[in-house]
């Protein structure tokens, strides 16, 4: 019984161990980078006095993050908006797209190649046409995004549908499984993977489609315009501090996907 006790105490400050060699692994290396990035480019700054339009020093950043807290953060939640509507939208037509696109060799041969050159078509391209066709609101903003989510979802989704193999297949009809059956309980988890990849991919275009798009019009209050504006009249400081909030949403959507996923997928995440 002290043996077995040992063992487990043992084997849970093993795995401790492990978790924190793995933290240390994945999050000093970078951290450290980031540190040592700030402390050049202030050092930089002071050394060489560079215009202030030209390149703000960290500090100066970060006293005009501070004083115009409230404000920024506002005008990032208006981005946030479109950015999350946006996603919701492109990823959920590219997962329904997905299951019919999946079922047919004739549709996926059509799309699938259509669906590769039109993720190719740069942002820029396509804003002002979104601005045309959908006003210059909020709905110009969330249709372009949509549009970034939607391929990338419905490849990856696509792909993830066809993983199991024929055999798996024909072993779960042998047991009378229906096709309900067979998408519920074979072909939708074993997608899962892959459209949390897409998810990932998607959290971080969605916060950059919603930006760019918004340096083509609209209300001042949104992150785009913000940041169009204060560098066009040399305020830069005040449009590093909008990037700084920008980073900071689109960092924690893409880790909420991260913890989405490994809420519902604990036994991939495990492995790998």
């Amino acid at each position: 019984m002290v043996n077995s006790e040992w063992l487990t105490g043992m084997t849970r400050g093993s795995a401790g161990n492990v978790d924190s060699r793995r933290w240390q692994a994945s999050i000093l290396p970078p951290l450290l980078v980031f540190v040592v990035v700030l402390a050049v480019w202030e050092l930089g700054v002071r050394i060489f006095q560079p215009p202030t339009f030209l390149l703000p020093a960290p500090s100066e950043i970060s006293r005009t993050f501070f004083a115009n807290f409230t404000e920024l953060w506002t005008y990032g939640f208006n981005t946030f908006r479109e950015a999350v509507a946006g996603f919701a939208l492109g990823c959920g037509l590219g997962i329904l797209v997905a299951i019919v696109v999946a079922r047919s060799e004739v549709l996926s041969s059509v799309l699938l190649p259509f669906a590769v050159a039109s993720n190719s078509v740069p942002i820029v391209a396509m804003a002002p046409l979104a601005i045309v066709w959908f006003g210059i609101d909020e709905g110009s903003k969330i249709a372009i995004v949509a549009v970034m989510c939607f391929f990338p979802t419905m490849v990856s989704m696509v792909r993830g549908l066809r993983t199991p193999s024929p055999a798996q297949v024909s072993l779960m009809r042998s047991y009378a499984a229906n096709e309900w059956q067979i998408f519920r309980k074979l072909r939708w988890p074993a997608a899962m993977p892959f459209l949390f990849n897409a998810f990932k991919i998607c959290a971080t275009l969605s916060m950059i489609g919603a930006i760019v798009a918004e340096f083509f019009g609209g209300s001042v209050k949104f992150l785009g315009v913000y940041i169009k504006t204060e560098a066009n009249i040399l305020r830069t400081q005040n449009a590093w501090a909008a990037i700084i909030v920008a980073c900071i949403l689109g960092l924690s959507f893409y880790f909420a996907i991260v913890l989405l996923e490994r809420k519902l997928m604990p036994w991939f995440t495990e492995e790998n």
